[in-house]
């Protein structure tokens, strides 16, 4: 399966650039404007048309296209798939016009569902309102650039689509140090950022479209079988593809009524979470989704349950050792990126705290990645979204439990919970069904992996110290004592492997 390395390589270079300036975009905002309600009114207005984003378009839709794309692609010829490309672009691009505007002119209610503690700050609620009014334009461009995308990952061009976030982190980094300070509400220079960002996404998309002679021309044709097919899909997969995502949402709504900088706590804990899962689980979904859906097609189910066990295996040996160390390195981590003036030592440990409680259901949130994908690839829609709905029902139990005696960090567990039940339940019916029959060698790998897992996070445990000396050391110290205890740990954890017998094979493709 040398295709697809190279596409795992070519796909998480990228992600890895983009999670690299992700950081620097969240260091400056931090630096720049703090933890407090202004940040709090932009995480919000940002939250819910990326939410909706990662719902409909890289989630349910992405979910239900690209299999269908591919059997075009195989089975119905180039007139019949541009056809089928063009009528898709034409309902998408209608329905995106119809929910923007619908958007904007609902903004103030939109402000009140999802973050209903500010009514008690008419301020906070104006400034959130208006910067939604900006921002929700971003998901017309994303979206549209998310099917572009997904046409370019069918033919194996997967470096473009995962470049496109990059530009997003440069425009809000831009914004944040050049726009602000001319702006009379400084904050609002990130709403504009985001906006300008959606426009470039999509028209870095074009010229990469018009070389493979599928550049859409939009029509509006809902009879078309195909895109019936896509929406078809699309109903059941839209709540059940991106159950995390509701939780975090749900985080915020209730976060909107606790300490005020709880918001922004969670999303900094949240950022710092999403680096590994964007690098190693998002990547694996990306490339995997055409991958299985083509071993679908052809069908070849004992490939299909390979490719599984494979994404499986990536997970183990390098997605719990990620968990490990956001977990003894959470207090380095937040204060050596964030803290400053603006975000102070309070803010640290509050956000450290919440980190911590992801990174405990971080393996939940990357094997959902992986295991939704061979239900997708499969065009099984229902079993996700039954699992999902059981999974959030429970997470929503606990984090109205947990959030009055822990405050935000009771709303990371719950959302944790959440993760980690729909994670077992996805794995649980795969295996019940055959789908996936774990090849030999997994206890033998589990033993090594929490071995060597157990001597990294001692190690780290026991040498980092508390979190108030590393607040005071030096900017410079702080940077050079976390990458040498990353680098120390991340040695002893592959030293420990490899003695163990644990060699590069186990992650290489059947």
């Amino acid at each position: 399966m040398p295709s697809l390395i190279t596409s795992l390589t070519t796909v998480g270079s990228n992600t890895l650039l983009s999670r690299v300036l992700g950081f620097v975009r969240d260091l400056v905002i931090a630096r720049v404007f703090g933890a407090d309600a202004g940040t709090d009114a932009f995480f919000v207005a940002f939250k819910i048309p990326n939410l909706m984003r990662r719902l409909f378009a890289e989630g349910a839709f992405s979910m239900a296209f690209v299999p269908v794309l591919n059997e075009y692609r195989e089975q119905q010829g180039r007139v019949a798939l541009k056809a089928f490309i063009d009528d898709t672009t034409g309902l998408l691009g209608a329905a995106l016009l119809l929910t923007t505007l619908l958007g904007i002119l609902s903004a103030p209610l939109l402000v009140l569902l999802f973050a209903p503690g500010f009514i008690g700050d008419p301020a906070q609620h104006e400034l959130a309102t208006a910067l939604l009014q900006i921002t929700f334009p971003y998901l017309l461009f994303i979206s549209l650039t998310a099917l572009a995308g997904s046409i370019l990952n069918t033919y194996d061009r997967f470096g473009v689509p995962a470049f496109t976030p990059v530009l997003l982190n440069l425009s809000l980094i831009g914004c944040a140090l050049w726009l602000a300070p001319h702006m009379r509400e400084p904050v609002s220079a990130l709403a504009w950022g985001v906006l300008l960002a959606g426009v470039a996404q999509l028209a870095l998309q074009i010229p990469f479209l018009r070389q493979l002679q599928l550049l859409p021309r939009p029509r509006f044709n809902r009879h078309n079988p195909g895109v019936r097919r896509v929406l078809n899909l699309m109903g059941p997969a839209l709540f059940g593809v991106s159950i995390a995502q509701i939780s975090l949402l749900l985080n915020t709504l209730l976060a909107s009524f606790l300490t005020s900088g709880s918001i922004s706590w969670l999303y900094y804990s949240d950022r710092l979470m999403e680096f590994p899962l964007g690098i190693l689980a998002v990547t694996l979904g990306t490339v995997m989704l055409p991958h299985l859906s083509q071993r679908h097609a052809a069908n070849d189910p004992e490939a299909f349950s390979h490719t599984l066990d494979w994404a499986l295996r990536w997970i183990v040996l390098l997605g719990v050792p990620a968990a490990v160390g956001l977990l003894t390195l959470a207090g380095p981590l937040m204060a050596t990126l964030f803290y400053s003036g603006e975000f102070g030592a309070d803010d640290v440990t509050m956000a450290s705290h919440s980190l911590m409680a992801y990174a405990l259901g971080l393996v939940g949130f990357m094997a959902i990645k992986i295991l939704a994908t061979g239900y997708y690839a499969r065009q099984d829609m229902q079993t996700p979204v039954r699992i999902a709905a059981r999974a959030l029902l429970i997470g929503m139990v606990c984090n109205l439990v947990l959030m009055v005696p822990f405050g935000h960090v009771g709303l990371a567990l719950g959302t944790t919970i959440a993760a980690l039940l729909d994670a077992g339940l996805l794995l649980q019916g795969l295996i019940k069904t055959q789908i996936l029959r774990p090849a030999a060698g997994w206890l033998a790998l589990l033993l090594r992996s929490a071995l060597a897992n157990a001597m990294m996070g001692g190690l780290l445990f026991i040498g980092t110290g508390a979190i108030a000396d590393w607040l005071a050391f030096t900017a410079s110290e702080r940077v050079w004592q976390l990458l040498l205890w990353i680098i120390t740990g991340g040695a002893v954890y592959i030293g420990t492997l490899l003695a163990l017998g644990v060699r590069p094979q186990h992650l290489k493709a059947h």
